[in-house]
């Protein structure tokens, strides 16, 4: 079915849903500024997780929170990391007060961008930071002073080693997503930045993650002064909202079955997930050749493009996105009617944020997976990780539609999964310029020494230089040359002991 704008079609939510609580962002003591952001941002009463940490928070005391995605964490810890730095009796300073690490660009952007609604009427600067951007641009922000500084591992961590950024003044320390910067291998990162902060005694700290993995608790226990743990809903891994549908089907049918999905169902907004980069940018090619408004994103793409395609997606010129992992934290976007498994998630923890894209803030929302043999493999531990079965389908016939695309041109090296690694790119054949293609003159011979002359002054080449004769030497590779004898040299005979070198050895008697 063609995407349409029909409000009937949109993810639907109620004038009170049923996931939020009866507490309101009222009965807490915050600064008018941050109300009126709050109100303004149409935020009324609290999410779980916030009438939870919001309290902990504003009493001083570190928090650590596990919640499912898209439950509101990102308000939960703004909301009393502004408070913390308004009613502060801390000197005014231009170093930053405040640091938020997450583990994408993504990510970092969304919890920007909610800073700006929440903190709109409050004076706090505020800085992104993150890799992709104009790097002089960044450092300049941080030399003229902010208060909350946003921020990925990767480059916060190249302005500390340049004491363009520095943490003396760091009071609130919050790290977004935890257990993504252990899997995206900012184990390191993560430490090295935490051991140049104030010690944790001297600043509050909250960390938050859809799993609290031995890692992540290992991670509070060295840096955190005994945090209170907040966990909501724990056994509950996905939303409620999200009807979820699982087919097995063959990779040879993976994509028919796809085009046949997006015929039937009714959608306004799709986000496609693909395990690698060559399959998002070959499957994106082959939606956009059926005729259908597509984008691919991934993590080598350029950020400023990266930014665009999605800003499209939220403002809804762009309707069907096909990304990898890379996009499955940090897109608020709460019109997703429908989240595409095309491959199944090697990582089970992907498969809660895949599907989380969809039904946000108490909207429905469906989230449907393509099993091929390939990546069924994975489904085992999916399941094991929801604690309960996906509901399996069984397509119709008629539900497979033709690929009117034709073949798209990828890399004839495949992985052991048999998607193509990367899209192969042949360089077009040069033809040789004008000025090359005349006939190129022969080689000159190599000139013996035994067939040269030595030149007079008065002959081109100098008094010393070396001409050929014009008696050309015959090859020996040719029949007519004459077969040189080899010259055998004459033995020399032994001198006996005793003989001189002018008189012959005498015969002994």
């Amino acid at each position: 079915m063609e995407p349409t704008e029909n409000p009937e079609i949109l993810p639907q939510r109620a004038e009170h849903p049923a996931f939020l609580t009866k507490t309101k962002f009222t009965d807490f003591v915050l600064p008018q500024e941050i109300l009126a952001g709050i109100q303004e941002a149409g935020f009324t009463y609290c999410t779980p997780i916030q009438a939870e940490i919001i309290p902990i928070v504003l009493q001083g005391r570190d928090v650590a929170g596990q919640a499912q995605t898209g439950t509101g964490k990102t308000a939960a810890f703004l909301v009393p990391l502004m408070a913390k730095l308004l009613t502060s009796n801390e000197p005014k300073s231009d170093l930053p007060s405040a640091l938020i690490t997450a583990p994408t660009r993504e990510l970092a952007l969304q919890i920007y961008e909610d800073a700006k609604v929440i903190g709109r009427y409050t004076n706090l600067r505020m800085a992104l930071v993150v890799g992709g951007i104009d790097y002089q641009k960044q450092a300049q922000i941080l030399r003229q002073g902010t208060d909350i500084v946003i921020c990925t591992p990767g480059r916060i961590i190249d302005y500390l080693k340049q004491r363009i950024f520095k943490t003396e003044n760091i009071r609130v320390l919050v790290i977004d997503e935890a257990d993504r910067l252990f899997d995206l291998g900012f184990t390191k990162d993560m430490r090295f930045i935490l051991r140049r902060l104030p010690h944790y005694e001297k600043r509050l700290s909250m960390l938050f993650s859809a799993t609290l993995s031995y890692r992540v608790l290992a991670l509070t226990y060295d840096y955190m002064n005994l945090p209170d743990f907040i966990a909501i809903s724990p056994a509950e891994v996905t939303v409620k909202n999200v009807e979820q549908t699982l087919y097995h089907v063959s990779t040879k049918e993976k994509l028919p079955l796809l085009l046949g999905l997006l015929e039937k169902e009714d959608w306004s907004r799709i986000l496609i997930f693909a395990n690698t980069k060559a399959g998002v940018e070959w499957l994106s090619a082959k939606l956009q050749g059926n005729g259908l408004p597509t984008e691919g994103i991934t993590g080598d793409l350029p950020q400023l493009k990266r930014l665009k395609l999605m800003q499209q997606f939220k403002d809804g010129k762009l309707k069907i996105l096909v990304a990898t992992d890379v996009a499955s934290r940090g897109i608020h976007v709460e019109d997703i009617s429908h989240v595409i498994n095309y491959d199944l998630p090697q990582d089970p923890e992907n498969y809660p944020h895949r599907i989380g894209r969809t039904a946000r803030a108490g909207k429905s929302g469906k989230a449907i997976s393509l099993a091929c043999e390939n990546y069924v493999f994975h489904l085992e531990a999916i399941e094991a990780m929801l604690g309960d079965k996906i509901p399996v389908a069984w397509p119709q016939e008629d539900w497979f539609k033709e690929d009117k695309a034709g073949p798209v041109r990828v890399n004839q090296y495949k992985s052991k999964r048999g998607v193509p690694d990367r899209p192969q790119r042949r360089e077009p054949r040069r033809e040789p310029r004008p000025e090359q293609r005349s006939e190129q003159k022969p080689r000159p011979k190599s000139i013996s020494t035994s067939s040269q002359k030595i030149i007079s002054s008065t002959e081109p080449g100098g008094i010393f230089g070396l001409a050929p004769s014009h008696e050309p030497k015959p090859s020996h590779n040719t029949p007519e040359a004459p077969k040189s004898k080899k010259k055998r040299r004459p033995r020399r005979r032994r001198k006996k002991p005793g003989a001189s070198d002018n008189q012959p050895a005498q015969q002994a008697s």
